[in-house]
């Protein structure tokens, strides 16, 4: 089977794509793992690192096709603040919690949760449950991973290449693997995992 062993950041490639991979947050932190594109292409992901991929980033397989990564919809709730202070008090009891949260212009959004919900209800908050891709921030470690993963795979393939990522990251900076867990009922399924688990829409299957 073809491998993916590298990842472009978006941006940072601009030819078609031969395939595409829609995937939830959770399949987009993965090391190795079997997926099969929308259009049939199978392939296995096959990096150094687990990095925390992001919708629209490309996975470069073996004979330099790119695969496009979607991200997939899923449930959430969207909480707004009254005023632009009144949401800061509200994104620092997320992150006291350790959540994940994406931050947009006019909220923060979250995967459901009936307990965060009442908890922000009882803060104030309007909650609105939307459906969306869910790109929360990865913070300083899961950023530094992602730039690491990119400068790694381009480095002895394009010399000329601009190595940077696109938020800002230089790839000379001290680099950590680790990330946190995701404070939700779903498992991370990668090669140390045991657990089946089924994809709705790329039938991306765990690599032993």
């Amino acid at each position: 089977m073809i491998r993916a062993t590298r990842v472009l950041g978006q941006h940072h490639w601009r030819e078609a794509a031969a395939d595409t991979v829609v995937l939830d947050f959770d399949d987009r932190h993965r090391r190795r793992m079997a997926m099969t594109g929308t259009r049939g292409l199978a392939f296995l992901l096959d990096l150094e690192h687990a990095i925390a991929l992001r919708g629209g980033d490309a996975l470069v397989l073996e004979d330099g096709r790119l695969v496009e990564v979607v991200a997939a919809p899923e449930p959430l709730i969207e909480i707004r603040g009254a005023d632009p202070q009144h949401l800061v008090r509200l994104a620092w009891h997320l992150g006291n919690r350790h959540l994940p949260t994406q931050i947009m212009p006019k909220g923060l959004r979250i995967r459901r949760d009936h307990v965060i919900e009442a908890m922000v209800r009882g803060l104030g908050a309007r909650v609105i449950e939307i459906e969306a891709p869910f790109d929360p921030e990865g913070g300083a470690y899961a950023e530094a991973s992602h730039a690491h993963g990119e400068s790694h795979a381009q480095r002895g393939h394009d010399h000329h290449h601009d190595h940077g990522h696109h938020h800002g990251h230089d790839h000379h900076h001290d680099h950590a693997h680790g990330h946190h867990g995701h404070g939700h009922d779903h498992h991370v399924h990668d090669e140390h995992c045991g657990h089946d688990h089924h994809h709705g829409h790329s039938h991306a299957h765990d690599h032993k």
